[in-house]
């Protein structure tokens, strides 16, 4: 795919996405996002499970459906030779202690340990479950590349949240190993917010893949409304591409929307417990919502735009 703009090749960076594609309807804002940004060289889409929300919604073999709409966005995009893409682990971890081995968890260690002066990080949109495989299967990794994930509940008290729901053995993993770990909790993710509109505006025109990021939100919020009757989600005429900081937090690292923090442990209620000082992580508190949708918008109109 021809990008409409470049950048330097020393800017670059190497870039592994794992993703619960098919959990709702902002993965592929995210994915389409990393996609049309000329900073990343991408080494891989590693479809990630989300069986127990998955449950919820009365759906199976999670992973599965990840891997699909990841192959399907691909295809949209004419990208299925250029893009590798694999199959994570089809359940969470059943302890802290064995990986679930998976093409993704492999893909993961592979990449990490490979002689390439250009940085590596890899970006969860849903649960750590293969990065925290693959800190199990070779834990010489950890300081080979920097983890971006989407999860976890407000700071300092933690709480329910869905990506973490899906796999807290697998973040407690890797909040307890030495990986460089930038988190965005629920707090700051849900910021992303736009308008139905909007995306009618600046979305939907812009070739097929617009239409069809367009249509797949459209189709899961009319979906979700009827499914969830009672609930006050989905509000309706907005979403939030919750996703989508995983990426432009790449681009721009927000140095004054974070601090470092000690990692908690993370109890089965999905609280955090801080009971340690030594091991710190990158806890963000704010990403600039303006910059990380509008980069995407200007994307897609600039590469897709008549």
């Amino acid at each position: 795919m021809k990008r409409p703009f470049d950048i330097p090749e020393s800017k670059k960076i190497r870039l592994i996405i794992n993703t619960d594609a098919k959990n709702e309807a902002d993965d592929q804002f995210a994915i389409v996002h990393a996609l049309l940004s000329p900073r990343f060289r991408i080494k891989g889409i590693i479809a990630a499970q989300f069986e127990k929300t998955g449950s919820m919604m009365n759906r199976k073999d999670t992973m599965r459906q990840s891997y699909d709409e990841i192959e399907k966005v691909l295809s949209i995009m004419n990208l299925q030779e250029e893009v590798p893409y694999f199959q994570g682990a089809a359940a969470a971890l059943g302890n802290e202690a064995q990986p679930v081995v998976s093409e993704g968890a492999e893909a993961i260690v592979r990449e990490a340990m490979k002689d390439d002066a250009a940085p590596l990080y890899a970006v969860f949109l849903g649960p750590l479950t293969d990065m925290a495989a693959a800190l199990l299967m070779e834990p010489r990794i950890a300081d080979r590349l920097t983890v971006v994930w989407i999860g976890g509940g407000h700071w300092p008290l933690g709480g329910w949240e869905y990506n973490l729901l899906n796999d807290i053995h697998a973040a407690n993993v890797v909040f307890q190993s030495s990986v460089q770990l930038w988190q965005v909790p629920h707090t700051v993710y849900t910021t992303m917010r736009v308008s139905i509109a909007e995306l009618m505006y600046k979305v939907k025109p812009y070739g097929e893949i617009g239409e069809y990021l367009f249509q797949q939100l459209m189709d899961f919020n009319n979906w979700a409304a009827e499914a969830f009757a009672d609930s006050p989600w989905p509000k309706g005429e907005m979403w939030s591409l919750g996703d989508s900081p995983a990426i432009s937090l790449l681009l721009d690292d927000h140095e004054y929307g974070y601090e470092n923090k000690p990692a908690p442990r993370i109890s089965e209620e999905m609280a955090y417990i801080h009971d340690q000082q030594a091991r710190m992580i990158r806890v963000y508190h704010y990403v600039d919502a303006r910059f990380t949708l509008e980069d995407l918008f200007a994307k897609l109109a600039l590469t897709y735009g008549s």
